[in-house]
């Protein structure tokens, strides 16, 4: 089990890669650690914060894809009709964009300081992007 360090705004967790679930994903995010970016909240889902990468490419097409991913599940939509993103949810999403209901890759679960989520989901809406970084653990 790859465990994983997130550090997004003032907060830490920690999380893990799912694996077997998902290998092609985490693989390719692996092969790109430590990976940096900037979270925003998020327009359409709900309750989460997302990392909008435009034309980004990770290689991957959808393994263990969900469209409403539970509070610290961390899912990457590998684009399509919509842009390449990464989003973490903090409390209720239903994952979609300006083009409709999405479904991304769950490939991560966060494991830790599970409290800190909605704190972090909400300094995002209210005090605007945060830095994220994904390191091994």
């Amino acid at each position: 089990m790859t465990k994983i360090k997130i550090t997004a705004g003032p907060f830490t967790f920690d999380g893990v890669l799912e694996t077997e679930k998902a290998p092609q994903t985490c693989k390719a995010f692996l092969d790109r650690m430590p990976f940096e970016s900037k979270a925003v909240h998020v327009r359409w889902s709900g309750e989460g914060v997302w990392m909008p990468l435009g034309d980004y490419q990770f290689g991957v097409g959808y393994e263990n894809h969900t469209s409403f991913p539970a509070p610290g599940q961390i899912i990457l939509y590998p684009g399509g009709i919509s842009e390449t993103e990464i989003l973490l949810a903090y409390g209720g999403v239903h994952f979609a964009s300006k083009v409709g209901q999405l479904a991304g890759n769950h490939f991560i679960t966060v494991t830790s300081n599970l409290d800190d989520l909605e704190k972090l989901g909400k300094m995002t809406l209210w005090e605007g992007a945060q830095p994220i970084r994904f390191e091994v653990a």
